[in-house]
């Protein structure tokens, strides 16, 4: 891309790191640049919207399909762009951060696509964020030996040139504090969008893909207009051609449930599909309707994808994405396979079972977290798919889902359990320490916890305390248990640091939206030296 006026005005506010220039470039800074002015305007007012909204719907406005868009679910004859090459075929799905040691094993785990997260497994010291471009790049360039000593090697690498890579960015809401522009944050998405697709975008193109996106949080059309323009304009900016970026949506917010069609539509030459994500779903309930005696969730253990709203929300999701040529992608599987035989066995049962209603539902494919899981996943969907890429041509015609089968909360609603309000305190504080100290994702009872297991964990002791289901009492006694036992297995915790960011984001009066900015502004930004 030719430099212009705005070349050099996307301030670095931090030092610098191994190999960071080779990311960090002029050009690269340039393009961000030309983002951040076209589309950072627009992204404060829907973030300005989205706080109205959620104020709108706690004073108790409906939650329904919106009447204005009706004819665009009417309407028969729109559908996606046909699957783009390497997405065709999304049956096994791998998602991780894009730390070295991750992308090494997924790109070799023989998943057909891999979610480089920098969002929820991700912890965004500068360090993660830079040095997980580099790691991208590097995969690209075919700099990352994914070889081993057990006589796979051939067929690792193999594996890892067929793999897809997709990258999913920080969400809408947040900042890149260590960039500036006109002297304020760039906006964290537009940061890890930009910098993978200045990169690696033809790059992807010249072995046969493309550049490919997972869009988190997305809450409502507009917010999927923004990405489908920011497409539009960094393709143009890029000169590639229009419609070479896909991106999936994964349905994370209560919101998106309800304009599931009408996102499709907004993305529709750019759109691959769409995914359920069990945890942030429920999170954002909590979040949308914590204040509501309808809708306290149990145990979050105990919230399965078979409760009948959860069902509700996955049927209408196949059947949005099938009846718009889309693909529908299941949700993540986190179980980590254990050294010991029993629990080992159990966590494949688990898996299993959870990828076999996926199928039977007619999703075209499952996600899991550890490479491990690969082969079960795999072997579920082989079952139903065979040698089609897809389901696609499954309907689902017959499913018919209303606003009230999607917030039928209370049909499962139970009182917490101890055990279970243990649970959400025990994970909230384990992943607030890994989180502070860089790391995105945690080993946690069988399961690899990433940052939506903290939110819906600290949401749940919210939600239990506001509606006086958990005493304070034993919420503060249970914490000063918990924590006691954080120290005294990892001395070098910042005990007092997880606590009171606990504190401040699960004890309050009212829930804050994430735990992510808070904490990232206290914790993870590092300013040096401002440099051009």
């Amino acid at each position: 891309m030719p430099t212009s006026a705005l070349t050099r005005s996307v301030r670095v506010l931090a030092a610098p790191g191994e190999r960071h220039d080779e990311i960090l470039t002029p050009e690269a800074l340039d393009f961000v640049g030309h983002l951040t002015a076209e589309f950072g305007g627009r992204r404060r007012e829907l973030m300005t919207e989205r706080r109205r909204q959620a104020l709108r719907l706690a004073a108790g406005a409906p939650l329904d399909f919106p009447l204005v868009t009706s004819a665009v679910r009417a309407d028969p004859t729109w559908h996606v762009a046909p699957p783009a090459p390497g997405l065709a075929d999304r049956r096994v799905e791998i998602t991780g951060p894009p730390d070295r040691r991750t992308t090494r094993d997924a790109l070799a785990s023989g998943a057909h696509v891999w979610t480089a997260d920098f969002a929820d497994a991700t912890a965004p010291t500068w360090a993660n964020v830079i040095d997980g471009q580099v790691n991208l790049l590097d995969a690209l360039a075919r700099r990352i030996d994914v070889t081993s000593h057990d006589g796979e090697g051939d067929r690792r690498a193999e594996r890892a040139r067929r793999t897809t890579i997709v990258v999913r960015p920080r969400g809408w809401h947040l900042d890149e504090e260590h960039l500036r522009y006109d002297d304020s944050p760039v906006p964290a998405a537009l940061v890890d969008f930009g910098l993978y697709l200045f990169h690696c975008g033809q790059r992807q193109l010249d072995a046969g893909h493309g550049p490919y996106f997972h869009l988190p949080e997305v809450a409502n059309r507009y917010e999927a207009r923004l990405w489908n323009d920011v497409f539009v304009g960094a393709q143009d900016l890029l000169g590639i051609p229009r419609g070479t970026i896909r991106a999936t949506v994964p349905v994370e917010t209560v919101t998106a449930a309800f304009e599931m069609e009408e996102i499709l539509h907004e993305l529709r030459d750019h759109g691959a599909g769409l995914q359920a994500s069990r945890w942030n779903y429920l999170f954002s309930l909590v979040k949308t309707f914590g204040h509501r005696t309808d809708f306290r969730l149990p145990d979050r253990a105990g919230v399965t994808m078979t409760a009948p709203f959860l069902r509700a929300y996955t049927d209408l999701l196949v059947r949005t994405c099938h009846r718009r040529g889309a693909h529908a992608i299941g949700g993540s599987a986190a179980q980590v396979p254990s050294a010991d035989p029993a629990a080992h066995q159990a966590a494949l049962a688990t898996v299993r079972l959870d990828k076999e209603v996926e199928a039977e539902a007619g999703f075209d494919g499952g996600c899991v977290a550890h490479p491990g899981l690969v082969p079960v996943c795999r072997e579920v969907f082989d079952g139903v798919l065979a040698d089609r890429p897809h389901q696609i041509e499954r309907t689902r015609d017959d499913v018919a889902v209303t606003a009230g089968d999607l917030l039928a909360v209370r049909r499962i609603s139970t009182p917490p359990t101890p055990e279970g309000l243990r649970a959400n305190i025990t994970a909230a504080l384990r992943y607030f320490d890994a989180w502070l100290r860089g790391a995105g994702t945690v080993p946690l009872d069988g399961v690899l916890a990433d940052a939506a297991t903290a939110e819906i964990a600290r949401a749940q002791v919210w939600q239990w305390l506001r509606h006086r289901l958990v005493d304070r009492e034993t919420v503060l006694r249970m914490l000063d248990e918990e924590s006691a036992s954080l120290g005294a297995q990892y001395p070098w915790a910042a005990v007092e640091e997880v606590r009171a960011l606990f504190e401040r984001t699960c004890l309050g009066i009212e829930l804050p939206a994430s735990f992510t900015p808070d904490a990232y502004s206290r914790h993870l930004v590092r300013h040096a030296q401002a440099r051009a």
